[in-house]
Order: C-alpha cells, then sequence, then structure tokens
C-alpha cells in the first residue's frame, strides 16, 4: 500500500516560564525568568497508508494538536521528521496545502457576509481548481450530502450543522489527498451527525481520501476508523484496530443470566470467575476472562437451570481508553 504520511522521531518543545511565587517572586520575575522545556510530542513514529481513516485521540494536553499542527504545516517540528504526500509541511507549506483540507471544528473558514456558492468560488480560485472538476465534485456532494438548501444563504445565517456540512465540502472541493478533521460533529444533533458521518464515509470510499480524525466523541470513531492511534503525554500508547485494542487491554467480560427459580450457580465455576448474586438468586452477574466463551458459560448454566433472560455487556471504546489510560498511569508508578 502507498504510504502518504509518514513521521520520523518527530519532536515539538515548548519553553515555559516557571514563574516565581509570592510579591518577592513577582518582582524577582521581572528582571531574571527561569524556563522549562516541555515535550508536547515525544519522538513519535507513524506511517499512514493511503486511503486511511484515521482516529487520533487522547485526553486534552495529550500531543495530538500539536501533532495535526506539524501534519498541516502550521508548526515546524524541534527534530525529526514530517512527510505528507512527499512534502515537509512547514518548508513546503504553500504546496502542502494544496494537497490537505484541513476543518477545525467550529472554527468558520467561509466568508461571515456572503453566499455558500460565493464562498465556494472564491476557494474555486484560491485552489485554482479546475472549472469541470469544481462543478463535478459539487454535483457529487450534493448527491452525497444535499447542498442546494444552503447554496444561496449568507453564512451567517446558516445553522450549526448546515455550516458545518458546508466548511467540509469547502475542505474537499479541490480533491485533496488528505483531509485534517478536528471535532467535525461538535455540538451537533444526531441526525446531522449522521449525515456527516454517512457523507465522509462516501467521499473516503469513492475518491480514497485519507481521513484524520481528532475527536472526543467515541461514535464518530467507531463508525468511520479502522484505526486508532492513542497519544498521551506526547507518546503513542497505542495504534490499531478496535478488536486489538480490545484483546490487548480488556481482560474480563461481564454476563448477567436471569433463572426461572432461585438456584445457585456458583459452583459450576472456578476461582477465575467472579459471580455475584442479583434478586436472590434469580439472577447472577458473572465476570470472567476473556478467554472463556459466552455461549458455554450460558450452556454450563442451562445444565444446571432454566435460564430466562441473558446479557452480555461489552466495554465501550470510551471505557477501554479510560483503563487503557489507568492502567498507564499505575504503570508510570511503579
Amino acid at each position: 500500500m502507498e504510504t502518504i504520511i509518514k513521521v520520523s522521531d518527530l519532536v515539538k518543545t515548548y519553553k515555559v516560564q516557571r514563574g516565581k511565587k509570592g510579591l518577592k517572586g513577582a518582582i524577582k520575575n521581572l528582571f531574571s525568568r527561569e524556563y522549562e522545556e516541555v515535550k508536547a510530542v515525544d519522538a513519535i513514529n507513524l506511517e499512514i497508508n493511503k486511503g486511511e481513516m484515521v482516529g487520533y485521540i487522547g485526553p486534552n494536553g495529550a500531543g495530538k494538536s500539536t501533532t495535526i499542527k506539524m501534519l498541516t504545516g502550521v508548526l515546524q517540528p524541534t527534530s525529526g521528521s514530517v512527510r505528507v504526500n512527499g512534502l515537509d509541511p512547514f518548508r513546503d507549506r504553500i504546496k502542502n496545502a494544496f494537497n490537505i483540507g484541513v476543518v477545525f471544528g467550529q472554527r468558520n473558514q467561509l466568508l461571515w457576509d456572503i453566499s455558500v456558492q460565493e464562498s465556494f468560488d472564491l476557494f474555486k480560485d484560491i485552489y485554482e481548481i479546475p472549472e469541470d472538476l469544481y462543478q463535478r465534485n459539487l454535483e457529487i456532494f450534493d448527491e452525497m450530502i444535499g447542498l442546494d438548501d444552503i447554496m444561496d444563504i449568507q453564512v451567517r445565517k446558516l445553522s450549526l450543522g448546515m455550516k458545518m456540512k458546508a466548511n467540509i465540502v469547502a475542505s474537499l472541493l479541490h480533491d485533496p489527498e488528505v483531509v485534517f478533521l478536528d471535532e467535525p460533529t461538535i455540538g451537533l444533533d444526531v441526525m446531522v451527525k449522521h449525515s456527516i458521518r454517512r457523507f465522509l464515509k462516501q467521499v473516503n470510499q469513492e475518491k480514497n481520501t485519507t481521513v484524520i480524525l481528532t475527536t472526543h466523541d467515541m461514535d464518530d470513531i467507531e463508525e468511520l476508523c479502522d484505526r486508532i492511534i492513542i497519544i498521551d503525554q506526547g507518546n503513542i500508547l497505542y495504534d490499531g484496530n478496535l478488536i486489538g485494542l480490545k484483546d490487548e487491554f480488556i481482560t474480563n467480560s461481564r454476563l448477567e443470566v436471569e433463572l426461572k427459580e432461585a438456584v445457585s450457580i456458583v459452583e459450576l465455576f472456578n476461582d477465575e470467575f467472579k459471580i455475584n448474586k442479583r434478586k436472590e438468586g434469580l439472577a447472577w452477574e458473572i465476570i470472567f476472562p476473556n478467554r472463556y466463551k459466552p455461549a458455554a458459560i450460558i450452556t454450563k448454566i442451562m445444565e444446571k437451570a432454566e435460564v430466562v433472560d441473558v446479557s452480555i455487556e461489552e466495554m465501550s471504546l470510551e471505557q477501554m481508553i479510560k483503563q487503557l489510560y489507568e492502567d498507564k498511569s499505575l504503570g508510570s508508578d511503579n
């Protein structure tokens, strides 16, 4: 597969002033200042192939926004190398801008007082988009997400959902190889979120556009991304798919059974199983290692009692990531 983004030993450090406390400290700060270096990104390495949809996630201050700014050419790395479609994003900022699309949350990139159509026409001139490609893309995007109802409206009069739709389309008009999306569904209602996710999937499938998504909405990640990169304190903690994340970090599953009559099932299982009694023995919670199959556990219970209902609780992506951060925190204390 063709590698479109390659990052090697990427580092970004900032100088942060260490302020002295109290009145005396404030006076001293006027004459002498002390600084310390903080690594926002700490020697990360990654490769992203053309056409991938990648979720790049982490808590606030983890280093994800700093990474994206280096990939888009906004920030210069302290050390290491970045290549996006063969270009150095910072040194080749103009060429890189023609190859990428960017949407940063609710920061509007369209002109406030003109219509969406006029804004798109302006983007056509800025990116030097050939007329036939421009018209073809407008037709394609109109079929995918519906643009007719917003084209003649001033940007400032658009609803939040319509504005996000217009901004995403604007970022794709010039057929970028890579599009960076930061919180593209923040603050939107369920139906608009669904529409934008479906649109992004279609663009990815039909144009093979590489999508890098940063978001705190785990539903965006689960619905759109085949690959997840988790960063914290400037280091990559995980790079893989959802199944791999679960296999690597989630060791137990939870099952709850409801029985027709109160029967004890404790003696059916060994010490690896945590069995909790519910409803005076009419229901039982079973927490068990992932290597055991739920179907086998249920079969064993059915040999002793009549099962009325079964529920299997899968850990959500948000819970998985929370556990990953907690495990890392515990490990760093040792």
